[in-house]
Protein backbone atom coordinates (compact mmCIF):
# COMPACT_ATOMS: atom_id res chain seq x y z
CA UNK A 1 0.00 0.00 0.00
CA UNK A 2 1.65 3.61 -1.14
CA UNK A 3 1.56 6.62 1.10
CA UNK A 4 -1.85 7.92 -1.14
CA UNK A 5 -3.69 4.71 -0.78
CA UNK A 6 -6.14 4.56 1.66
CA UNK A 7 -6.19 1.86 3.84
CA UNK A 8 -10.05 1.14 3.65
CA UNK A 9 -11.75 2.32 0.55
CA UNK A 10 -15.35 2.00 -0.15
CA UNK A 11 -17.00 2.87 -3.41
CA UNK A 12 -20.95 2.46 -4.53
CA UNK A 13 -21.42 -0.58 -1.59
CA UNK A 14 -24.80 -1.72 -1.19
CA UNK A 15 -25.93 -4.51 0.82
CA UNK A 16 -29.51 -6.61 0.53
CA UNK A 17 -30.94 -8.67 2.89
CA UNK A 18 -33.54 -11.48 1.49
CA UNK A 19 -36.31 -12.37 4.74
CA UNK A 20 -38.58 -14.75 2.93
CA UNK A 21 -39.56 -13.02 -0.35
CA UNK A 22 -38.89 -9.73 0.69
CA UNK A 23 -36.03 -7.87 -0.42
CA UNK A 24 -34.75 -5.20 3.04
CA UNK A 25 -32.19 -3.00 1.70
CA UNK A 26 -29.34 -2.51 4.33
CA UNK A 27 -26.99 -0.23 2.33
CA UNK A 28 -27.25 1.36 -0.53
CA UNK A 29 -24.74 2.91 -2.58
CA UNK A 30 -22.05 3.83 -0.04
CA UNK A 31 -18.70 5.48 -0.87
CA UNK A 32 -16.28 6.20 1.53
CA UNK A 33 -12.32 6.12 2.38
CA UNK A 34 -10.79 5.75 5.69
CA UNK A 35 -6.80 6.48 5.87
CA UNK A 36 -4.30 4.41 7.74
CA UNK A 37 -4.09 5.74 11.42
CA UNK A 38 -7.73 7.96 11.64
CA UNK A 39 -10.08 6.67 14.36
CA UNK A 40 -13.36 6.66 12.92
CA UNK A 41 -16.87 6.80 14.86
CA UNK A 42 -19.69 5.32 13.05
CA UNK A 43 -23.04 6.46 14.04
CA UNK A 44 -26.63 6.66 13.17
CA UNK A 45 -29.94 4.90 14.78
CA UNK A 46 -31.23 1.54 14.91
CA UNK A 47 -31.61 0.12 11.01
CA UNK A 48 -29.22 2.73 9.52
CA UNK A 49 -26.97 0.47 8.32
CA UNK A 50 -23.91 0.96 10.81
CA UNK A 51 -23.85 -2.46 11.83
CA UNK A 52 -24.41 -3.62 8.18
CA UNK A 53 -21.50 -1.78 7.67
CA UNK A 54 -19.15 -2.57 9.81
CA UNK A 55 -19.86 -6.38 9.13
CA UNK A 56 -18.95 -5.67 5.27
CA UNK A 57 -15.24 -4.10 6.47
CA UNK A 58 -14.82 -6.95 8.87
CA UNK A 59 -15.49 -9.55 5.95
CA UNK A 60 -18.08 -11.56 8.14
CA UNK A 61 -20.73 -10.12 5.10
CA UNK A 62 -20.14 -9.85 1.66
CA UNK A 63 -21.56 -6.76 0.05
CA UNK A 64 -24.28 -7.36 -2.61
CA UNK A 65 -22.97 -4.51 -5.05
CA UNK A 66 -19.97 -2.41 -5.41
CA UNK A 67 -16.60 -2.77 -3.93
CA UNK A 68 -14.36 -2.89 -0.66
CA UNK A 69 -11.19 -2.34 -0.53
CA UNK A 70 -8.82 -3.19 2.31
CA UNK A 71 -4.74 -2.33 2.24
CA UNK A 72 -5.07 -1.86 -1.88
CA UNK A 73 -6.86 -5.09 -2.23
CA UNK A 74 -10.45 -6.32 -3.12
CA UNK A 75 -12.01 -8.05 -0.41
CA UNK A 76 -15.17 -7.86 -1.60
CA UNK A 77 -14.12 -10.91 -4.44
CA UNK A 78 -12.29 -13.19 -1.94
CA UNK A 79 -12.94 -16.72 -1.35
CA UNK A 80 -14.33 -17.73 2.29
CA UNK A 81 -10.86 -19.32 2.98
CA UNK A 82 -9.07 -16.19 1.79
CA UNK A 83 -11.72 -13.99 3.98
CA UNK A 84 -11.02 -16.10 7.31
CA UNK A 85 -7.22 -15.36 6.33
CA UNK A 86 -7.83 -11.72 6.25
CA UNK A 87 -10.16 -11.45 9.10
CA UNK A 88 -7.49 -12.97 11.05
CA UNK A 89 -4.49 -11.20 10.27
CA UNK A 90 -5.76 -7.97 9.06
CA UNK A 91 -8.38 -7.17 11.18
CA UNK A 92 -8.98 -7.09 14.62
CA UNK A 93 -12.41 -7.33 16.87
CA UNK A 94 -13.41 -5.95 19.95
CA UNK A 95 -17.88 -6.49 20.94
CA UNK A 96 -20.03 -5.12 22.91
CA UNK A 97 -20.57 -9.02 24.74
CA UNK A 98 -16.71 -9.08 25.30
CA UNK A 99 -17.34 -12.69 23.94
CA UNK A 100 -14.65 -14.63 26.47
CA UNK A 101 -14.42 -17.56 26.80
CA UNK A 102 -15.27 -18.37 30.73
CA UNK A 103 -13.14 -21.10 31.50
CA UNK A 104 -9.99 -19.69 30.35
CA UNK A 105 -7.62 -17.19 31.63
CA UNK A 106 -7.08 -13.95 29.93
CA UNK A 107 -3.91 -14.88 29.28
CA UNK A 108 -5.67 -17.95 26.78
CA UNK A 109 -8.15 -15.51 25.91
CA UNK A 110 -5.77 -13.20 24.03
CA UNK A 111 -3.73 -16.33 22.91
CA UNK A 112 -7.16 -17.90 20.69
CA UNK A 113 -6.30 -15.69 17.58
CA UNK A 114 -2.67 -16.94 17.10
CA UNK A 115 -4.55 -20.52 17.42
CA UNK A 116 -5.48 -19.99 13.27
CA UNK A 117 -3.82 -19.35 10.71
CA UNK A 118 0.12 -19.95 10.47
CA UNK A 119 1.37 -21.55 13.19
CA UNK A 120 2.80 -19.36 16.12
CA UNK A 121 5.17 -21.40 19.08
CA UNK A 122 3.86 -21.76 22.40
CA UNK A 123 6.30 -19.52 23.88
CA UNK A 124 5.63 -16.79 21.12
CA UNK A 125 2.24 -17.01 21.54
CA UNK A 126 2.72 -16.43 25.75
CA UNK A 127 5.32 -13.76 24.86
CA UNK A 128 2.48 -11.59 22.37
CA UNK A 129 -0.26 -12.04 24.57
CA UNK A 130 1.19 -11.18 27.42
CA UNK A 131 2.59 -8.14 26.11
CA UNK A 132 -1.08 -7.27 24.60
CA UNK A 133 -2.58 -7.67 28.02
CA UNK A 134 0.84 -5.15 29.19
CA UNK A 135 -0.42 -2.69 26.74
CA UNK A 136 -4.10 -2.20 27.97
CA UNK A 137 -2.93 -2.08 31.86
CA UNK A 138 -3.62 -6.26 32.75
CA UNK A 139 0.06 -7.23 33.34
CA UNK A 140 -0.97 -8.73 37.07
CA UNK A 141 -4.32 -9.88 36.10
CA UNK A 142 -3.23 -12.41 33.34
CA UNK A 143 -4.06 -15.43 35.21
CA UNK A 144 -7.13 -14.19 36.47
CA UNK A 145 -10.83 -16.08 34.61
CA UNK A 146 -13.12 -13.75 33.11
CA UNK A 147 -15.41 -14.52 35.94
CA UNK A 148 -12.52 -13.01 38.37
CA UNK A 149 -12.39 -9.55 36.21
CA UNK A 150 -15.02 -6.36 36.22
CA UNK A 151 -16.59 -5.36 32.93
CA UNK A 152 -14.55 -3.18 31.99
CA UNK A 153 -11.00 -5.10 33.05
CA UNK A 154 -13.25 -8.43 30.56
CA UNK A 155 -13.09 -5.27 27.97
CA UNK A 156 -9.33 -4.81 27.94
CA UNK A 157 -8.43 -8.42 27.54
CA UNK A 158 -11.02 -8.20 24.42
CA UNK A 159 -8.64 -5.29 22.88
CA UNK A 160 -5.48 -7.10 24.13
CA UNK A 161 -7.15 -9.86 21.66
CA UNK A 162 -8.12 -8.21 18.86
CA UNK A 163 -4.37 -6.56 19.26
CA UNK A 164 -2.32 -9.68 19.29
CA UNK A 165 -1.92 -10.14 15.35
CA UNK A 166 -1.24 -6.66 14.91
CA UNK A 167 -3.98 -6.33 12.74
CA UNK A 168 -4.13 -3.26 10.37
CA UNK A 169 -7.74 -2.26 11.58
CA UNK A 170 -9.31 -2.48 14.40
CA UNK A 171 -12.82 -2.54 14.92
CA UNK A 172 -15.36 -2.04 17.79
CA UNK A 173 -18.98 -2.91 18.00
CA UNK A 174 -20.81 -0.45 20.95
CA UNK A 175 -17.95 -1.38 23.19
CA UNK A 176 -18.99 0.33 26.17
CA UNK A 177 -22.43 -0.40 26.07
CA UNK A 178 -22.30 -3.04 28.95
CA UNK A 179 -20.44 -0.36 30.50
CA UNK A 180 -20.80 2.56 33.54
CA UNK A 181 -19.68 5.63 32.95
CA UNK A 182 -16.18 5.72 34.45
CA UNK A 183 -15.13 2.32 32.59
CA UNK A 184 -16.66 3.41 29.52
CA UNK A 185 -14.02 6.89 29.63
CA UNK A 186 -11.26 4.27 30.84
CA UNK A 187 -12.04 2.45 27.69
CA UNK A 188 -12.46 5.09 25.32
CA UNK A 189 -8.77 6.17 26.64
CA UNK A 190 -7.20 3.15 25.87
CA UNK A 191 -8.63 2.95 22.10
CA UNK A 192 -7.22 7.14 21.90
CA UNK A 193 -3.54 5.78 23.22
CA UNK A 194 -3.29 3.37 20.57
CA UNK A 195 -4.66 5.46 18.14
CA UNK A 196 -2.28 8.01 18.87
CA UNK A 197 0.69 5.96 20.21
CA UNK A 198 0.89 2.90 17.83
CA UNK A 199 -0.94 4.75 14.62
CA UNK A 200 -3.54 2.04 15.12
CA UNK A 201 -6.52 2.75 12.87
CA UNK A 202 -10.05 2.34 14.71
CA UNK A 203 -13.34 2.08 13.51
CA UNK A 204 -16.49 2.05 16.29
CA UNK A 205 -19.45 1.78 16.21
CA UNK A 206 -21.48 3.31 18.77
CA UNK A 207 -24.82 5.03 19.30
CA UNK A 208 -23.83 7.47 21.97
CA UNK A 209 -22.83 10.48 20.66
CA UNK A 210 -20.60 11.62 23.82
CA UNK A 211 -18.78 8.01 22.81
CA UNK A 212 -18.66 9.45 19.14
CA UNK A 213 -16.99 12.48 20.33
CA UNK A 214 -14.19 10.57 21.38
CA UNK A 215 -12.86 10.07 17.42
CA UNK A 216 -11.64 12.32 15.41
CA UNK A 217 -14.11 11.77 12.40
CA UNK A 218 -17.85 11.37 12.90
CA UNK A 219 -19.43 9.37 9.96
CA UNK A 220 -23.04 9.06 10.34
CA UNK A 221 -25.69 6.77 8.55
CA UNK A 222 -29.64 7.10 8.07
CA UNK A 223 -31.79 4.67 5.59
CA UNK A 224 -28.49 2.83 4.27
CA UNK A 225 -26.49 5.86 3.75
CA UNK A 226 -23.80 8.08 4.56
CA UNK A 227 -25.27 11.50 5.28
CA UNK A 228 -22.92 12.98 7.65
CA UNK A 229 -19.07 13.23 7.71
CA UNK A 230 -17.06 15.74 8.90
CA UNK A 231 -14.41 15.93 11.63
CA UNK A 232 -14.94 15.89 15.38
CA UNK A 233 -15.24 19.93 16.19
CA UNK A 234 -14.25 19.36 20.17
CA UNK A 235 -12.78 15.99 20.65
CA UNK A 236 -13.21 14.30 24.47
CA UNK A 237 -9.85 13.73 25.66
CA UNK A 238 -10.50 10.49 27.89
CA UNK A 239 -7.80 11.57 30.45
CA UNK A 240 -9.26 15.16 30.78
CA UNK A 241 -12.65 13.17 31.25
CA UNK A 242 -11.37 11.14 34.15
CA UNK A 243 -10.02 13.55 35.89
CA UNK A 244 -13.49 15.48 35.70
CA UNK A 245 -15.50 12.76 36.65
CA UNK A 246 -13.37 12.07 39.73
CA UNK A 247 -13.51 15.65 41.25
CA UNK A 248 -17.34 15.94 40.68
CA UNK A 249 -18.01 12.15 42.14
CA UNK A 250 -15.45 13.45 44.99
CA UNK A 251 -17.83 16.80 45.17
CA UNK A 252 -20.89 14.95 45.52
CA UNK A 253 -19.26 12.81 48.59
CA UNK A 254 -17.89 15.90 50.33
Amino acid sequence: MTESTPLVSVRELAKTYHVGEVEVPALLGVSLSIQAGEFVALTGPSGSGKSTFMHVLGCLDRPTAGSYHLNGRDVSRLSKRELSGVRNHEIGFVFQGFNLLPRTSALENVELPMLYGSPVSAKERRRRAAAALEAVGLGSRMDHHPNQLSGGQQQRVAIARALVNDPSLLLADEPTGNLDSRTSIEVMGIFQRLNTERQITIVLVTHEADIAEYATRVVGFRDGRVRLDQAVARRRHAGDELRRFDAEAEALSA
